[in-house]
């Protein structure tokens, strides 16, 4: 560390301090601020003033104290052990500062990131003799039982030849696998571990346009606003909606190879909530405890500002990172608003001038950056990965038209709204059809019609048009009352309440309803729309609406939900012929 760059503290406002005169500091550069070596980095430098955010809370810190250059911009270390690990926002690990410092996290605590003394079991995957680059899987580890971490050629690294390499073997994250010849000359040795600065993207060879749904098994988000693989969404809503549940469900059922949560300024209770269930959690697709493939930054509202805004990086270059071994990756970040907020507050402290609501004027920008890094990619070694960013958006009082929502809505390709009123009524997900829209369904028609039917686009179609055509009689009904409609519009009105309750609503606590395959979803469509043919037909005979309702068969389509169970879907069949047979016995009835 070069001890000759220091700096001495001539201000402190809050997370912000300030140091007079001209420094040696770099942009974006690392800091340790102080006798206690807080983290801080570098935010501003002009020839009169550098101006630095700090990461730890600042009470007791006073003019005159030194500040020392790291040498390198705020990175994290990416090595086996990140899974199945909770850490701050700037990966300092939670259960070790705990060890080390107790329940409340000690300001200047130095732990590394990850377990240096820890013996992975490792699998060289490369040769003396052979030509790599950046991105060359050199090794595999079994990090958990569910992922196999791929220990990679770091990806400055244009063309190199291996010289060198260790037998298969037990090694820590620091000892030498590899020692690879570069183009000029230079030997340069390879273990595990990369360090990469959390503001840079990591480098790709290729994004791919949309074409793979990640499929989440909640029946309002794969047929009704599909993400993709490598998509974007939003989920804004108010207090109690449902934003975390929602993004608990799809983190737990959805088929992305790797979860990263981050809880970013969210309630000390809410996380411990989100760290308990996580740890209880089984992986359903393995049978493996859920933390096995899940990664979880908790940032709480208690903890410094500045951290919080970190931490949104942090998970994403964690990602990012995963992506790179060809894995599918989802990040969950519990909220955006709350990183937004502390980026007003950091404004304010320095004095920037604020845009609406008080935000700072790059907050556009800064959204965009962000959601810019999702993606499904070619990666430098060849394989395809996908980061996928679902952020929970938490707009004061519910109001949509706040400025994070509105700027969000600019950079994602999918939202679902929230809706309090649906949330009242105990009606979960609370995603309203109305609001909420996805600009994905064109892009994964193809794969739809491949892997599922050609007919789910078309059967999607129709049940929001079903849903469209209620709301707009709901406006009469308010007026006049439902009983002055002609029959054909009560029948919507009823199709419209099967769609919603039997479709729409999902059950988070019932075996077979908690998650729902694709199949079981186009069947479960095909029923609602074969009564709503069959129905219509005795209605245009000039039966009544209250004879057929009399009949029950409305509330048996409610319940496919809960009794055709999800691994005897040729139950589904039996459906049509009840709805044949309840055909019938009006007809003969009213004979």
């Amino acid at each position: 560390m070069d001890k000759k760059r220091t700096g001495v503290i001539y201000g402190v406002n809050g997370p912000v301090i300030y140091l007079q005169g001209k420094s040696d500091f770099k942009m974006s550069e690392m800091v340790y601020v102080g006798e206690q070596r807080l983290v801080g980095e570098v935010i501003a430098l002009d020839k009169e003033r550098t101006t630095i955010q700090v990461y730890e809370e600042t009470s007791g810190l006073h003019p005159g104290e030194i500040v020392e250059a790291s040498g390198a911009p705020v990175s994290v270390t990416l090595a086996p052990g990140i899974l199945d690990n909770i850490f701050d926002g700037i990966e300092r690990p939670l259960e070790r500062i705990a060890d080390k410092g107790g329940a409340f996290i000690t300001r200047g605590v130095s732990v590394d990131s990850l377990d240096r003394e820890k013996k992975w079991k490792t699998h060289l995957t490369v040769k003396k003799g052979d030509v790599v680059h950046g991105g060359s899987v050199i090794a595999e580890v079994p990090e958990t039982r569910a992922i196999v971490h791929k220990c990679m050629v770091p990806p400055e690294v244009e063309v190199a030849k291996v010289v060198d390499v260790v037998p298969d073997g037990d090694y820590t994250i620091d000892e030498v696998l590899v020692k690879i010849q570069r183009s000029n000359g230079d030997i340069q040795e390879l273990t595990m571990t990369q360090k990469w600065p959390i503001r840079v993207a990591r480098p790709v060879h290729q994004r791919y346009p949309a074409s793979v749904p990640l499929v989440t098994g909640q029946r309002i988000l794969d047929t009704m606003f599909p993400i993709a693989k490598g998509g974007t969404a939003a989920i804004p809503g108010g207090f109690g909606t449902g934003k975390t549940m929602t993004q608990h469900q799809i983190a737990k059922w959805s088929d992305a190879d790797i979860i990263i949560y981050i809880g970013c300024g969210e309630r000390g209770n809410e996380m411990t909530q989100v760290l308990e269930e996580f740890g209880e959690l089984v992986d359903p697709k393995s049978g493996n405890p859920l933390m096995d493939r899940t990664t979880l930054i908790a940032n709480t509202s208690n903890m410094p500002v500045a951290a919080r805004e970190a931490s949104i990086y942090t998970g994403l270059t964690l990602a990012e990172y995963y992506r790179d071994m060809g894995y599918d990756v989802a990040i969950m970040a519990d909220s955006t608003s709350r990183w937004a907020e502390a980026l007003r507050e950091l404004s304010g402290r320095l004095e920037e001038m604020p845009a609406e609501e008080g935000f700072p004027a790059y907050l556009a920008s800064r959204l965009s950056a962000f959601y810019e890094r999702a993606g499904m990619m070619q990666t430098l070694g060849g394989a395809t990965g996908s980061v996928s960013i679902i952020g929970a958006v938490s707009p004061q009082g519910g109001d949509f038209s706040e400025p994070v929502t509105q700027n969000t809505k600019r950079f994602v390709r999918c939202f679902w709204g929230l809706d309090k009123s649906l949330a009242y009524a105990r009606h979960f997900p609370a995603i309203h059809w109305l609001t909420s829209y996805s600009e994905y369904l064109t892009d994964l028609s193809g794969w739809y019609t491949d892997n599922v039917s050609p007919k789910f686009v078309d059967y999607r179609n129709r049940l929001m048009s079903l849903l469209g055509q209620e709301n707009s009689l709901m406006e009469i009904v308010k007026l006049i009352g439902a009983d002055v409609l002609p029959d054909d519009q009560k029948l919507i009105l009823e199709i419209a309440k099967v769609i919603r309750l039997g479709f729409l609503q999902q059950n988070a606590f019932h075996k077979d309803d908690t998650c729902v395959s694709l199949e079981k979803q186009f069947k479960m469509m095909d029923v609602i729309l074969y009564l709503y043919k069959t129905s219509r037909k005795l209605v245009a005979m000039g039966h009544p609406m209250s004879v057929l309702k009399a009949e029950g068969i409305f509330e048996k389509v409610i319940a496919i939900k809960y009794d055709v169970p999800n691994d005897n879907l040729q139950l589904l069949d039996t459906y049509k012929t009840k709805i044949d047979e309840f055909y019938n016995n009006v007809l003969a009835k009213n004979a």
